[in-house]
């Protein structure tokens, strides 16, 4: 350094906070952290119309299920299970709850609590979790014996096999044999079901982004040789409409139109042999008695309807180790004084599979469900409104 020149001194852009004013920070985050979930309620427009249902493509939007939960009336009748009661093969004016409702003279008494993809280990993780809103309402719970098809259906099996709502499931106790997920994947499953921050995250990545981060959706590719990425350099903001999406009308995978919608078989001679897992070993049975105790904790009056499974697609030495599982259910059902009906078979016509009704069976079964005296009484326990016809 020659005489005279000053000395380099570095320039650092560095700010140091104070014990204070981390504290400050600290305060800010806590606070919108714990309010952006509530007030984003009061700021997205979420339209339950006639016959709503959570749309397919939002069901692993389980925020929105709690959302749609608060909306509630005190005289609503939900419905909870899996696809059957959400309606895999029918519209929004097609599923079971829209037929109960046509049954009762209403239009919204009846609401549609089904997600699509749900089995019992999943659907008590839903409602211990995103159910709290969920009380002192009438409740009818499916029952679907699908799950206990097999020890692949029944989660039981050892071998590793991907599911649907792996979130929802007990992640350490009880073990589930084929969920093989890391201990990182665990934990954040739990932590998004137990922070209300998180669930709102796991809400717009649903509901704006296709399932996925924000990162991940920048870097999606749309195919092609070279690939092309929509999304690099769009706003991500943008995509934040401030509206939750829609089912879209008209589905063409579902309803009278669609060509899914069709009998199981043209004929009711049916070949499939089903393993079936014993009420003992099975961990969705296990599961669904866990949802009934939930259920009922949360002073909840609860109906159980069982089925009806399509024994038309069974094979004819296969229908007694069925017959013996049911009559099992319905036993314990009836021991523990739980309310219940087992409607009958449908005609083989009206099934799309071993368990979902077309729409001319949901509305068979409304119809048979409201001439069930135990259905009836159960409506009658709390004066719910019945028609004069239906008196």
């Amino acid at each position: 350094m020659k005489l005279g020149d000053s000395p380099e001194i570095p320039f650092v852009n560095e700010v140091r906070l104070s014990s204070r004013q981390w504290g400050v920070v600290f305060v800010i985050l806590a606070f919108v952290v714990t309010l952006t979930p509530s007030v984003w309620k009061k700021l997205e427009r979420f339209e339950t119309g006639l016959d709503y249902r959570i749309p397919y493509a939002l069901s692993k939007d389980y925020w929105l299920y709690e959302h749609r939960l608060q909306r509630l009336k005190p005289t609503n009748i939900v419905m909870l299970g899996d696809s059957v009661v959400w309606g895999e093969y029918v519209l929004p004016n097609g599923t079971w709850s829209h037929f109960l409702n046509q049954e009762a003279g209403a239009t919204d008494l009846f609401v549609n609590g089904g997600v699509n993809g749900l089995y019992p280990l999943a659907l008590d993780g839903l409602i211990r979790c995103y159910g709290r809103p969920l009380n002192r309402q009438k409740v009818i719970l499916h029952c679907n014996v699908l799950w206990m098809t097999s020890p692949k259906a029944d989660l039981s099996t050892e071998k590793e096999e991907p599911f649907n709502h792996a979130a929802l499931v007990p992640q350490f106790n009880p073990r589930i044999p084929c969920y093989r997920a890391d201990a990182s994947e665990r934990l954040n499953a739990i932590m998004e079901r137990n922070i209300p921050f998180f669930e709102w995250v796991s809400h717009l990545q649903n509901a704006y982004f296709a399932q996925q981060s924000i990162p991940k959706w920048t870097l999606a590719e749309e195919g092609g040789d070279p690939p092309r990425y929509p999304n690099a350099y769009r706003n991500p903001f943008s995509q934040i409409a401030l509206a939750v999406p829609i089912e879209p009308p008209g589905d063409p995978l579902r309803g009278p139109q669609s060509s899914r919608h069709k009998p199981w078989s043209t004929n009711a001679t049916g070949t499939t042999r089903f393993e079936w897992v014993g009420l003992d070993q099975s961990l969705q049975w296990r599961a669904f008695q866990r949802l009934i105790s939930t259920v009922h904790g949360r002073g909840n009056d609860v109906l159980v309807v069982l089925g009806p499974f399509n024994e038309n697609i069974m094979a004819e030495e296969n229908r007694p180790a069925y017959r013996k599982v049911r009559g099992e259910i319905l036993r314990w059902f009836a021991q523990n004084k739980i309310p219940h009906v087992a409607p009958e078979l449908l005609p083989s016509v009206l099934y799309a599979d071993a368990s979902h009704p077309l729409t001319e069976g949901y509305q068979l079964l409304a119809t048979r469900l409201f001439a069930d005296a135990t259905f009836r009484n159960w409506m009658r326990a709390k004066s719910l409104p019945l028609t004069e016809s239906n008196k």
